[in-house]
């Protein structure tokens, strides 16, 4: 499978997901697998290419991470410099002036994404050596937010929760046919959840680490040691 493969199938998702009639409840939806493509395609171009062992499967884009630099829990720093990466990140169609889009310039650290990639850091030194096997992908491309609150796609109303898993759960399972994984990981309940069940029958395991959300009380206690050993009990550290 080549990277290119992924890139377009990943394309097509972020078209598709733009579609959707969803928002209602909420005061804005950002999409950035579309103004950040150029970005989350250097992603998938540079680190998707090759059947990979594991794929790591987050939620949804967070508003200092993936909403400004079009990386699955990408935090800045990291992007820039340990996954070398960088590309316009352009103004959507509507901005949202509680949560703008500042690309690169964000000064807001994203802390789930710090955590992530920094034990991913930690562990294999450089992203050649994580990338060999793994990838980090969302299940969900598109950030909702309330105010300044982000809304995670299960408190959206049940009907557009409905069409945005159909369509979630088809590229799901498009990317699993593709990079032939061993293991989906759920990083977090949601995450876990909707892949047992886009993947159910496939030759897939499916496990489950923390999510390294500040706002959880246990990712704020040693999220690192705890993901460690929830690692080393699904056999993969």
């Amino acid at each position: 499978m080549t990277a290119g493969t992924l890139a377009r199938r990943t394309r097509r998702f972020g078209r598709d997901v733009d579609r959707l009639p969803v928002g209602r409840g909420v005061d804005h939806v950002y999409n950035p697998l579309v103004y950040a493509r150029a970005v989350h395609e250097a992603y998938l171009e540079h680190y998707g290419a090759g059947r990979k062992r594991v794929i790591y499967l987050g939620m949804n884009p967070g508003p200092f991470g993936m909403v400004q630099t079009g990386v699955p829990f990408g935090e800045v720093a990291i992007v820039r410099d340990w996954l070398r990466l960088a590309g316009p990140v352009e103004m959507p169609a509507t901005t949202y002036a509680p949560r703008p889009i500042e690309g690169f310039a964000c000064r807001r650290s994203e802390v789930s994404g710090r955590r992530l990639w920094g034990f991913f850091k930690d562990q294999f030194g450089t992203p050649e050596a994580f990338f060999r096997e793994h990838l980090v992908m969302n299940y969900c491309p598109l950030a909702f937010f309330i105010g300044a609150r982000n809304v995670t796609p299960d408190k959206l109303p049940a009907d557009e929760r409905a069409r945005l898993i159909t369509t979630c759960d088809a590229y799901l399972r498009d990317v699993a046919a593709l990079l032939e994984p061993e293991w989906v990981v759920g990083i977090g309940t949601f995450a876990a959840a909707r892949a047992t069940a886009a993947l159910a029958g496939a030759d897939v395991r499916i496990g489950q680490i923390l999510h390294p959300s500040p706002a959880s009380p246990a990712a704020n206690a040693d999220w690192a040691g705890v993901v460690a050993g929830q690692l080393r009990r699904l056999g993969l550290r």
